[in-house]
């Protein structure tokens, strides 16, 4: 039977917003412009495949903020979550196994409430 792990609530509610703030952020980034600076649409099929993007308005202030703030938090909590004080409490060897059931609680939970 695999361990389980009495994650700390605060560890917990961090790494939900990680997921959280990581889905949004990678929603956001689908919906920008491929560039942020605005460029002319370019086509080369001189590469090992084809390189085609349409032009590109760039991304306004607040687009940019956005992102920003997005990065920020997400660097916040990834930092909150690698170094919170439950992984001295678990033995060197089993952290990766820990770290991971950790990252898909979510799942193990959605999971049971079925």
């Amino acid at each position: 039977m695999a361990t389980t792990y009495d994650f700390p609530s605060d560890l917990l509610a961090g790494q939900e917003e990680l997921h959280q703030v990581r889905a949004e952020l990678s929603a956001l980034l689908r919906r920008l412009p491929w560039s942020v600076e605005p460029m002319d649409g370019f086509s080369d099929d001189n590469g090992w495949r084809k390189a085609e993007r349409p032009a590109s308005p760039g991304w306004t202030d607040d687009e940019q903020a956005e992102v920003e703030k997005l990065r920020r938090r997400e660097h916040e909590l990834a930092v909150f979550v690698s170094t919170h004080r439950f992984w001295t409490e678990v033995a060197a060897a089993d952290r990766v196994e820990a770290r991971t059931r950790l990252k898909h609680v979510h799942e193990e939970t959605a999971e049971g409430g079925r």
